[in-house]
């Protein structure tokens, strides 16, 4: 069987295989998926890719899949691992932690300020795949970020560093990482005043990056001999695919609940009036990872959020029973109602954390309200990929819940009138990176995945 193209969604444990049909006609299909283990850990990622692709041809019923190209997304080898360093947490740290997770990126350190030993003894152990830093407004404070390229040159890490700071630095900068082993790239200041954002060009050199040096990652050294096409972080396909459908259909957010975390993605710029007593500014595009909030590897800790007690009023007795034989695939309709209720609690938490809210700030002058955080009240749809919230029989009441959760009205919440969506194919991740080559197709396929 001819295909267009193969997306490989290369997993942590499990590698998944998408293919496209009449890729560049009127009327894009997706027609099949495969999947099988990966095989990072056997030392070459091909065996799962292949393997994956033997499956696509089962479910397909051909002997033979015959594909022009093949693109990835992947999280496997742990990931994309960074570590960000900046100046004032609240300003250009921050700045640089919302460019790397729009990106796609696992945060393992953030710092703000000059480093200390200890900083660098960590980052030696955490060993990240991109150093990304910054520091001081465009034609403001130069020392700090000096100071810590400094250090970070000296400890011949040779791995991508991103210098995205002060821009009277660059000249410097490129001084210090001179011969010195690491792939430098530099990119326009983060925060180049005082209140303003600009992310999106460091998100796409982070993506850059990591497509350039993914094949140093174990077991992924061969990767370019089957994937032709570009590779990109999981999370990041899914916030490219947010994006293009922002500009299609307007403001939403994206919730995918996984086995260990729950990502949110957002996209929307939020109403004037909040904007106007925003403590300091949000990105457009923002992405949160929840690490305690995960279905299957982090149940328990969602099992303590909620209340032994209060699941044994909701669920019955049998509680304790289906913890202790959790499974990460639900089979019986006490299991399906359990990872249900642990998949609610999960997007209201994320979403709790993930959205901003109104406070009171009393002085002289009296009762202030000030705003913090992503304004998501003007949201229009709230979108549920991945395993649970594509699967669950429960899955679009589960989503209602949201609007539902902000009983004192402090919280910036989507309202009732957004539109409840699900990516019933479980696609957007191949569908991001698919959009990089193909944006229209990528658009249409999506929509149909979304019955939209």
């Amino acid at each position: 069987m001819n295909i267009d193209v193969l997306v490989a969604e290369i997993g942590s444990t499990t590698t998944v295989v998408n293919a496209f049909k009449d890729i560049n006609t009127e009327n894009p299909k997706f027609i099949g998926q495969g999947q099988a283990p990966t095989s990072v850990l056997e030392g070459d990622v091909r065996i799962g890719l292949n393997e994956a692709v033997k499956d696509l041809a089962k479910n397909l019923c051909t002997d033979n899949i015959e594909y022009k190209e093949m693109l990835a997304t992947s999280s496997a080898a742990g990931g994309l691992k960074m570590t960000v360093h900046g100046l004032a947490y609240d300003m250009t740290a921050r700045a640089a932690k919302e460019a790397a997770l729009g990106a796609g990126a696992i945060i393992h350190k953030v710092t703000a300020g000059k480093l200390r030993r200890t900083d660098i003894k960590e980052i030696k152990e955490i060993n990240p795949n991109i150093i990304l830093i910054a520091g001081g407004v465009d034609y403001g404070e130069r020392d700090t970020a000096l100071y810590n390229a400094e250090l970070i040159a000296s400890m011949k890490l040779n791995i991508p560093v991103i210098y995205a700071g002060n821009i009277e630095n660059r000249e410097e900068i490129k001084l210090i990482f001179e011969d010195t082993g690491y792939k430098l790239y530099i990119v326009d200041n983060v925060y180049p005043k005082i209140d303003v954002l600009n992310v999106e060009p460091t998100r796409k050199v982070i993506q850059d990056a990591f497509e350039e040096h993914i094949i140093h990652a174990p077991g992924m050294q061969h990767v370019r001999d089957i994937v032709n096409g570009p590779i990109i972080p999981t999370p990041g396909s899914v916030m490219e695919c947010t994006k293009l459908l922002y500009e299609n259909i307007g403001d939403l957010i994206v919730i995918d609940v996984g086995g260990a975390t729950t990502d949110l993605h957002s996209v929307t710029d939020g109403s004037e009036e909040i904007n106007r007593i925003l403590i300091s500014p949000e990105p457009l595009a923002k992405r949160t990872v929840e690490g305690d909030l995960g279905v299957y590897v982090n149940m328990k800790n969602i099992v303590d959020l909620i209340g032994l007690e209060k699941l044994e009023q909701e669920l019955g007795s049998n509680i304790q029973n289906l913890i202790n034989n959790h499974k990460p695939i639900p089979k019986t309709d006490d299991e399906i109602r359990f990872v249900e209720r642990l998949t609610k609690e999960a997007v209201l938490k994320a979403v709790e954390r993930h959205a901003g809210r109104i406070r009171s700030l009393y002085g002289a002058g009296g009762k202030t309200s000030v705003a913090e955080g992503k304004d998501l009240s003007q949201v229009k749809y709230i979108i549920g990929t991945g395993g649970a919230l594509t699967r669950l029989p429960n899955r679009v009441e589960i989503m209602k819940e949201i609007p539902k959760h902000n009983k004192t009205g402090a919280l910036l919440f989507p309202t009732k009138e957004a539109k409840v969506l699900v990516d019933n194919d479980y696609i957007m991740a191949s569908l991001g990176v698919l959009s990089k080559k193909y944006k229209e197709a990528a658009l249409k396929l999506v929509k149909q995945s979304l019955n939209i």
